[in-house]
Parts: C-alpha cells; structure tokens; sequence
C-alpha cells in the first residue's frame, strides 16, 4: 500500500460520465466544437492533476448529497495518463471533424465515449493499464505498480480505512 493515496472515485465517475453525455450531444447535433470544449477540458484537467469536470462533482453533486465519496487507495497518475491520453484523442477527433474527415472524429469521439463507458459501468480503465504496461516496461516517466490484488487497470478493491 506504500505511496498510495486517497483517490475519490466518484468524482473520476462523474467526470466519466459527463464526457459520455457530451460526446453523445455533440454526435447527435453535429457540434465540433463540442468536441473541442471537451478535448480542452480533459487536457486541462491532467495539466492540473484533477478530473476535468469534476469541478461539477466537488462543486454541487457531492455537497448536496446527491452522490456520495467513494474514495480508494490508489495511484492517482495512471488517471491522469489516462484522461490526457483521451484528450488528446478528442483533440485528434476535432481535427479531423474540421478537416472534414467526419468519419475519422466522429470514431475518435465514440471511441473515447466507449472507454469512458467501460471505465464508469465496468471498473476497467484501459488508459490506466496502458500506464501500468509502461511502467513494467520501464519506460521514463512511468513508474508506478498497480495497487496489492488488483488487474492492471481495474479499479482497486481497498477503501479508506480498510488497509491492511
């Protein structure tokens, strides 16, 4: 459990799930710059070590009381990988859309949607096992193990207060 930290999962959901609801509007309506508004937050967000949107989780959803912490033991920069690895692929998309090559983003927006659909409905992060892969491949940068009994890019099982 050595260097893990208190990582709120709830907020890394709503953040999940808020990129899905705008990805879908953005699809539905045709709004590229949707695309973009999305792309920059994400790329913000790992700049700035947090969630991109889950200014909307720590800001209304959680002080109400609608949605409650779920904070794990976890490593925090294999999130962060994996929502600049997305921004970059929704700033791919929108390149692509504004080129005209409408077929190629639209893809790259569903693609992003979908993992962020496995990661907020199914537990599994595939940007954070590509994270993990780098590092057991000793790649610079990359340095962090995944949590004690926990698959590469699943979500860690301990919560706060359950340390062994």
């Amino acid at each position: 459990m050595d260097n893990l930290r208190k990582i709120d999962h709830s907020a890394l959901k709503v953040n999940q799930l808020v990129i899905i609801t705008l990805n879908l509007l953005a699809f539905i309506f045709n709004l590229p710059g949707l695309v973009v508004l999305v792309a920059a937050v994400m790329l913000i967000g790992t700049l700035l070590g947090a969630p991109g949107f889950g200014f909307g989780y720590h800001k209304l959803l959680k002080p109400a009381g609608w949605i409650k912490p779920d904070v794990l033991l976890d490593n925090p920069e294999p999130h962060r990988f994996a929502q600049g690895l997305g921004g970059v692929f929704m700033s791919s998309a929108a390149l692509a859309l504004f080129l005209g090559a409408g077929f190629v983003g639209w893809g790259l927006v569903w693609l992003v949607a979908g993992l962020a659909a496995l990661n907020a409905f199914g537990g599994f992060c595939l940007g954070c096992m590509v994270y993990y892969w780098l590092s057991r491949l000793r790649v610079p940068g990359f340095y962090k193990s995944p949590p004690a009994d926990t698959f590469p890019g699943m979500r860690p099982n301990t919560r706060v207060g359950q340390e062994r």
